[in-house]
């Protein structure tokens, strides 16, 4: 590929891509905060304070790599511009719903906007600067995508203390107006006329099929895992994704490039990269509850205490700590590294901060953030090196709709570990249904049993925290020995599944 010029005004347009990647980053920290409120002030379950997350999540992943073949074919000024648009309206519907299926409705539309803005930043920056300026310009975008965890919470926090639960989302809509304008005045269209077609069949099978499963995760304690419901939203999914897998092998512009996973190193990326958002979003999801419902503290003050996990990400990122701390390892160890770090972290909170004490979920913070900062560049480094040069693109897409549903999975799963726990420890005389919120367990069980329903939901926390730390530990093991199994009985220069011309080629592009 030919290498761009250096534009004067290179920086400047990294500057308005940042803006588009903190907003989005900013707008799932932010949501975090306001879970509690959206619980009290909109009258929303669990399960739907789950689908408020889920729902952009799913629509996203669904759409990220389809929405990168959009921008290629018509242009990623104009994706990004559409993208604006579409993250911008669905903001300001979400800020004026009224009950939480409007909430909900208007988060997928953000999640539409989402995908087209993050499918494009990387591709404009590629276009922007040259090989020597790139790996610069990429630390500034990780940097701000931490910046975005350690300023939501705060954000959040500060809009909730002096307004209502819908400045979370209206916040967004001056940022996005602003972030058009720039887009449409710096930001230089590139686009690919021949490049693949979109496999919109396969965006719309793997978007069902995925959005099935993970609502069967979250109704499934409420409906029972055994009902009739829950096993037919079960199969359905189940279905559509065997589609998906099937339309995939025949079609000749997949979505998902199903060679790619012949490789063990390619599969054990990925499995990482599933866990690490699983167990950061998960315990995102539970730790915000716990220190509000549980240990009593108000919006700005949870979210400043959530503070020190994207301080240390923001630290290993933009000094270069963690890359260069990760590129003396192999990627098994510092994968294995990593993903033990954040489940020691998880454990921490679920273990010392579990009577409360705030010394204990900062002791798990440090941990998750420096696992984080650790596992996610030798994630990225193995996928790079472990695909075609020329598909790089699809593997950066396909990384970020793996994460994308990580997310989703993490809420929705040890969502419905805190739900089915809850109800189990709740007083006899509290029916099941009343586990759907802590407000309502305690509105049903009455003033005498408050305690016992706090406990109970304390412990239900602790439960799925140790739930998520045993699963990132043990997939973080597996997602290692895939990674090493790539490594062994192949030639110098080469990874299972390459040939050495493969290895060739990939180390010429990458020298």
């Amino acid at each position: 590929m030919t290498q761009p010029k250096r534009r004067g005004d290179r920086w400047l347009i990294l500057g308005v891509v940042c803006l588009v990647q903190l907003v989005v980053i900013l707008d799932n920290t932010i949501l975090n905060v306001a879970i509690p409120s959206l619980n009290k002030e909109l009258g929303a379950t669990t399960a739907q304070t789950q689908w408020v997350i889920g729902a952009y999540a799913l629509v996203q992943a669904g759409l990220l790599i389809t929405a990168g073949g959009f921008a290629d074919r018509y242009g990623r000024k104009l994706t990004q511009m559409l993208g604006l648009a579409f993250f911008g309206l669905g903001s300001l519907a979400g800020a004026l719903a009224s009950e939480p299926g409007q909430l909900i409705a208007a988060r997928a539309g953000m999640g539409i906007g989402g995908a087209l803005l993050l499918a494009t930043n990387m591709a404009v920056i590629v276009r922007t600067f040259d090989e020597e300026e790139t790996p610069k310009a990429l630390t500034v975008i990780m940097g701000v995508g931490a910046l975005g965890l350690a300023l939501g919470p705060v954000i959040g926090g500060l809009l909730l203390s002096q307004f209502w639960w819908g400045s979370v989302f209206l916040v967004n809509v001056p940022v996005c107006v602003i972030g058009l304008v720039a887009v449409a005045k710096l930001v230089p269209e590139s686009k690919d006329p021949h490049g693949d077609r979109p496999d919109l069949l396969g965006a719309l099978l793997s978007t069902i099929g995925m959005t099935s499963l993970v609502y069967m995760v979250i109704q499934g304690p409420e409906n029972g895992w055994g009902s009739t419901r829950t096993l037919s939203i079960a199969a359905l999914g189940l279905a559509f994704m065997a589609a998906f897998l099937l339309w995939e092998h025949r079609t000749p512009y997949p979505l998902l490039d199903l060679s790619f996973f012949r490789n063990s190193r390619f599969r054990g990326a990925v499995s990482g990269g599933v866990l690490v958002a699983f167990g950061l979003s998960g315990s995102l999801f539970l730790l915000t509850q716990h220190m509000q419902f549980v240990l009593g503290y108000g919006p700005l003050e949870a979210g400043l205490r959530m503070v020190p996990m994207a301080v240390i990400l923001v630290a290993l990122n933009l000094t270069g700590v963690g890359v260069r701390v990760t590129t003396k390892l192999s990627p098994s160890a510092a994968t294995a590294l990593g993903l033990g770090l954040m489940a020691a972290g998880l454990a921490s909170i679920a273990v010392l901060g579990h009577n409360g004490s705030y010394l204990g979920i900062l002791l798990g913070l440090v941990l998750m953030g420096a696992g984080v900062g650790c596992a996610k560049p030798a994630m990225a480094g193995a996928v790079m090196t472990s695909i075609p040069p020329e598909k790089a693109g699809v593997g950066s897409g396909l990384m970020g709709t793996i994460s994308e549903v990580g997310n989703s999975l993490g809420v929705a799963v040890l969502g419905a570990v805190l739900t089915a726990g809850f109800a189990g420890a709740l007083p006899g005389a509290v029916p099941d249904e009343a586990a759907r919120s802590l407000p309502t367990a305690l509105a049903a069980a009455g003033p005498r049993a408050t305690q016992q329903v706090h406990d109970a939901f304390s412990d239900s926390l602790s439960t799925a925290q140790l739930i998520g730390a045993a699963a990132v530990l043990l997939g973080g093991l597996a997602a290692s020995w895939l990674l090493r199994q790539s490594t062994l009985g192949a030639p110098a220069g080469t990874e299972q599944g390459d040939s050495p011309v493969d290895a060739d080629e990939r180390n010429a592009v990458t020298a």
